[in-house]
Order: C-alpha cells, then sequence, then structure tokens
C-alpha cells in the first residue's frame, strides 16, 4: 500500500509539493480551539487508526495539534517521518525512538 502523508489542518497553503510522497489525508479542517486538547487527540487518534509506519506527518498549523499526532504517531510505531517545509518544498526527516524506554 503506498504511503499517506497525514496533514495536521487543511488551510488554505497549497501542500500539493508533499503529494509525491503519498496521498494526502486531512487530519482536521478549519478553525481549532488549541485549548481542546482531548478532543484534538481523540480525532486524530481516530484518524491516525488507518495509517501504518511508512506514512507521514506534513507539521502545520497549531503547535498542540503538531504534538499530539507526534506523540499518537510514535506511540503505535516507535518511529516519526516527518515533512517539513524548506525551500517551498517538503523534506523528509525520519527519527527511531525504538532505543527509547
Amino acid at each position: 500500500m503506498p504511503p499517506k502523508v497525514y496533514i495536521i489542518n487543511k488551510s488554505f497553503h497549497d501542500f500539493s509539493c508533499a503529494e509525491r510522497y503519498g496521498e494526502i489525508v486531512y487530519l482536521s479542517k478549519g478553525t481549532i480551539n488549541k485549548y481542546a486538547t482531548n478532543r484534538i487527540a481523540r480525532q486524530f487518534s481516530e484518524a491516525l487508526k488507518s495509517a501504518s509506519e511508512n506514512d507521514y506527518l506534513l507539521l502545520t498549523s497549531l503547535t498542540v495539534m503538531n504534538c499530539i499526532a507526534c506523540v499518537i504517531f510514535a506511540l503505535r510505531f516507535k518511529k516519526l517521518n516527518l515533512l517539513l517545509l524548506k525551500d517551498n518544498d517538503y523534506v523528509c526527516h525520519r527519527l527511531d525512538f525504538s532505543d527509547i524506554k
């Protein structure tokens, strides 16, 4: 199965450059209350149920949302595949947490 790119929040930003890494999936859209952390965690946990260890998280939007998505992904897979914006393109950073106890 080809990888997916989970984008934290759908905005007016053009994410088309990330499509070369996989199918785009939005974890949320629109205005989010940054203090509703339990709701964000439940929403992201449900949306990431179909994620695989080869998928990516594209960091964007509120810091707390990025933190929650990264924790869910890292707890499930003991790794993170991040896409970060650099010079109008995305670069992949892979982090392995398998040695952390």
